[in-house]
């Protein structure tokens, strides 16, 4: 299959690149810039110079391509508008996707987050959150999923609150970003919320095995660790790094402080049993000793 890639050079885009051409895939990733396009050159992809907001790139892109994934984001965290921009703009590309291989039968996956549920963990079968912080990307990715019955064959991999890999990406990797930048590694509330996490190469291989296989309107969680303390995240990151652990306030975090401090542990219980997905990397708490001072 010669598959059109988005975010290929993220640490979730550059696992699925390596994953689709080591299994028999040809992709056409698109790049934003030139240490981007040489990034993915090098990795033996093809390349599509443009950006997210190019729509008419990103229609190229999926009428060159047998499917697609879609993984880019926006980079800007720091402005407090910055999520509302990023899931407008992640928005429309899906909307440009879809609007290209509808009625093709050609596949494209997006990418989500696992929802959060009081009491108890997420699972397949929860519907997106479409309220909140992030509750225009689950609108976004649930109008996709809703387009299979129009003819579209459009999935959804829900990704935990850290894809990891050699100790960074993913909130987790924030988390130890703030620290390197305050001198404390610090968490929000009381350290008892759990975050879901993966590694990058285990979430690569679930992207593969939907791509190639999961009826159209599905959704996937993408979770090898159900749940792990934030305090406990912080704690290795401030013995990796040397600095003090303590309670920080959730605005400290800016937008992401509502989110991190929320409890949202998810299940894969279904993914692994319907698709035979096993992750077989490192845990969070496992990879997280790879960070450096």
């Amino acid at each position: 299959m010669h598959v059109f890639v988005t975010g290929g050079t993220g640490t979730i885009g550059s696992a699925v690149v390596t994953e689709l051409l080591g299994n028999g895939h040809t992709v056409l990733a698109l790049a934003r810039s030139d240490g981007s396009a040489r990034t993915l050159e090098e990795a033996g992809a093809k390349v599509l110079r443009g950006e997210l907001a190019d729509l008419d790139v990103l229609r190229s892109g999926a009428a060159q391509s047998d499917g697609v994934i879609s993984l880019a984001f926006g980079r800007d965290y720091a402005s407090p508008d910055a999520l509302t921009r990023g899931i407008a703009e992640e928005s429309a590309a899906l909307t440009a996707l879809s609007d290209e291989l509808i009625g093709s039968d050609r596949p494209v996956v997006a990418v989500s987050g696992t929802p959060w549920v009081p009491g108890r963990a997420a699972t397949e079968a929860d519907p997106a959150p479409v309220d909140g912080p992030v509750g225009g990307r689950g609108r976004s990715v649930t109008a996709l999923l809703d387009r299979a019955a129009d003819g579209l064959r459009s999935m959804a991999v829900r990704m935990p609150r850290t894809v990891h890999n050699e100790g960074r990406g993913g909130f987790a990797g924030l988390l130890a970003d703030q620290a390197r930048r305050t001198g404390v590694a610090g968490y929000p509330g009381d350290g008892t919320q759990r975050w879901p996490a993966v590694h990058a190469l285990d979430a690569a291989v679930l992207f593969r095995l939907v791509l190639e296989s999961a009826p159209a309107g599905t959704a996937w969680h993408a979770v090898a660790d159900e749940g792990d303390a934030v305090r406990d995240i912080a704690t290795v990151i401030g013995r990796r790094l040397g600095l003090p652990v303590e309670q920080v306030p959730e605005d400290a975090f800016g937008p992401f402080g509502p989110i991190f401090a929320a409890d949202q542990p998810a299940s894969a219980a279904h993914t692994r049993e319907a698709l035979g997905w096993r992750p077989t990397h490192p845990s969070l708490l496992a990879d997280l000793e790879n960070l450096r001072p």
